[in-house]
């Protein structure tokens, strides 16, 4: 697979590369680092990395702002995302050939792509990125090297998730090892907040409503994500930190994003699967570890029920008090 990638990337003099809404650090340093490293090996080549742009990620580099009717044949490149409704800018029906590199349950994507790369098995799209830049000739730096060092540690939560193994600490020492990447700059860069961060989490771990099936939840309005400084991404970017809790199976946020008019709802497991329950709101995502986007509040309210019962499910499955 990784040849017949590179066979497409050295055809195309026009490449896009794509991920989803609301992008985390592993689906922007993915795709700034391919484009980069494409950039660097093929001088000549136009390549952009499109989406919206997320300001606690400027550290990463800048995404491009292009408009797809004026490209020429373009080859389109998606990360970290499965699915059609959620990439971020792009129009599929504009590409001839689309490859598709992921670590997330195959979805309308992975049909539709001319050549795949995906490994549920993996702990980030950045290791599958790096994978194919350590298997190839394309030409890595420090730079590209330390991007997709932040996506692995980010998607991995500093290695301590259950998709890390001992793949995920090949292709690091690799990078640490060729490129001398400093890992506490790196470190500081991802991890540095402000203290009303700290404090929203403070607020979410007073005001999180854990029922007896050992669901947690809580759904941040408009007003409260205000009155904390913050803005309706940080819920999401903070929900790892809850890992690990005596009395959750499950947790969930849900923060209303005024601007969008949609509650951005994120999902963690440390057991019930949850991408399945979320598919059912036009969310996905991995077993343990999902998400949604909803527009109304009743149905917010409606996936926490089926959360909570997946719990008890759970629960009475595996003969836990």
């Amino acid at each position: 697979m990784i040849r017949k990638i590179l066979k497409l990337i050295k055809k195309y003099d026009e490449i896009v590369i794509a991920r989803h809404i609301g992008p985390d650090p592993d689906a922007v340093a993915s795709q700034i680092a391919l484009r980069d490293v494409i950039k660097n090996t093929y001088p000549d080549k136009k390549v952009y990395a499109v989406g919206v742009h997320v300001a606690k990620f400027k550290f990463l580099g800048q995404l491009d702002k292009v408009d797809e009717s004026k490209l020429n044949n373009p080859l389109l490149i998606v990360v970290d995302n499965p699915n059609t409704y959620r990439l971020d800018s792009v129009d599929v029906s504009k590409y001839n050939d689309l490859i598709l590199i992921d670590h997330h349950p195959k979805e309308d994507l992975f049909d539709m792509a001319t050549v795949t790369y995906v490994d549920e098995s993996s702990s980030s799209a950045a290791q599958l990125v790096a994978d194919i830049i350590l298997s190839s000739k394309l030409k890595m730096n420090a730079d590209i090297a330390s991007k997709l060092f932040v996506g692995i540690v980010a998607d991995s939560d500093r290695f301590l998730l259950g998709y890390t193994n001992y793949r995920t600490f090949r292709t690091v020492s690799r990078l640490l090892k060729d490129f001398k990447i400093d890992m506490s700059k790196m470190y500081e860069k991802l991890y540095t907040r402000p203290i009303a961060e700290v404090k929203f989490q403070a607020y979410i771990a007073t005001n999180l409503t854990i029922t007896e099936n050992n669901f947690g939840y809580i759904i941040l309005d408009e007003q409260t994500i205000k009155e904390m400084g913050v803005d309706s991404s940080a819920a999401s970017n903070m929900i790892n930190d809850f890992n690990y809790i005596k009395e959750l199976l499950v947790w969930s946020f849900a923060s209303y994003d005024a601007k969008n008019k949609i509650y951005k709802v994120n999902i963690r497991s440390r057991g019930p699967i949850v991408n399945e329950v979320a598919s059912d709101y036009n969310g996905g995502g991995h077993k343990l570890a999902s998400g949604a986007r909803l527009t109304e509040k009743k149905d917010v309210d409606k996936l926490f029920e089926d959360l909570d019962l997946q719990c008890k499910k759970y629960k009475e499955n595996n003969h836990e008090n």
